[in-house]
């Protein structure tokens, strides 16, 4: 009798009632799939410092290439019945102590500087990547070899091996490059055989090889490509550094050669006018101090945004 009543009750109709179409997913809990990358945007965006660094770069960027195009003036051009005019329509940043346009021989500026930044750290990554990455993972005598070399290179100041290059082969954008990126290539490999040291112990690396992978298809589809989080972060502290290096070169007087204008050569060539018109040395070192602080914004965004802890 007591199963017929409990029967009975499981199949009575008035004990349930049909659930809406929108009430069914109700208590679902799901996560929008997204790629790594994509995940890394959304955690980058949510940094306002490292965005608005974003933004200025590009804006930056975008000034370099399109201002000296568009405008009436050159970086070179001088008219000496303008010499040290202040800002007005026709010069937005006034005129320097030959009558040239400030705006364009800025921007003229910026390409040079950022050029080198961006450069440079195209050349360390490739560079560094490859030789960090062989030497973590051959390890023994050739992980040996390979870091007594790079330790022998860090023993002598950067600045020096910017030096003497510019010195040898003449003050211009290519010795500049060569000088800079001689040494910075050393930290991006320091940083990426850590990480490879680190991940071919790893069980995906292990289960690659036991599968037939080749030693280099593990270094460069499995190892390298978990490893890309530190690079991109070490890459954005290279562009500001080499800017930087480029900048103190010039203003030291054996940078970029006249008439050529970079943010260094622009702000040494108005500091003995600093007391009588200091916008013509605030404007380049403004350019400068700015487009530094964005990319160490960026670069502070980036290694957040690519913790795949902090996912």
């Amino acid at each position: 009798m007591e199963e017929n009543k409990v029967s009975d009750i499981a199949l009575s109709p008035d004990l349930f009632e049909k659930l809406d179409d929108s009430e069914k997913n109700a208590e679902k809990i799901a996560y929008e799939s997204s790629t790594y990358f994509q995940d890394a945007w959304k955690r980058f965006k949510k940094n306002k410092l490292a965005l608005i660094g974003l933004v200025f770069l590009l804006v930056m960027l975008i000034l370099s290439i399109v201002v000296p195009m568009i405008s009436p003036y050159t970086y070179d051009g001088q008219d000496l019945t303008l010499q040290h005019a202040g800002s007005s329509l026709q010069h937005l940043m006034g005129t320097d102590k030959f009558g040239r346009d400030m705006l364009v021989r800025i921007m003229c500026g910026g390409r040079i500087s950022l050029a080198v930044g961006f450069a440079a750290a195209a050349i360390s990554l490739v560079v560094g990547v490859v030789y960090g990455a062989i030497s973590g993972y051959c390890g023994g005598k050739v992980d040996m070899v390979m870091m007594r070399i790079v330790d022998a290179m860090y023993s002598i100041p950067d600045m020096l091996y910017v030096i003497m290059v510019v010195v040898a082969l003449g003050a211009n954008f290519v010795s500049i490059m060569i000088g800079v990126c001689l040494t910075f290539w050393m930290d991006m490999a320091r940083q990426v055989r850590s990480q490879v040291m680190t991940l071919k112990e790893q069980e995906f690396s292990l289960a690659a090889f036991v599968l037939g992978a080749s030693k280099s298809r593990i270094l460069f589809k499995h190892l390298i490509i978990n490893s890309m989080g530190p690079i991109i972060v070490t890459v954005t502290m290279i562009v500001p550094r080499a800017i930087f290096y480029e900048a103190f070169l010039s203003f030291l007087g054996i940078g970029i050669s006249a008439p050529q204008a970079s943010w260094g050569t622009l702000a040494n060539d108005a500091k003995g006018l600093v007391s009588t018109y200091p916008m013509e040395v605030i404007w380049p070192v403004l350019a400068i101090c700015l487009t530094m602080l964005s990319l160490n914004f960026i670069g502070d965004g980036l290694g957040d945004a690519l913790d795949p802890k902090k996912k």
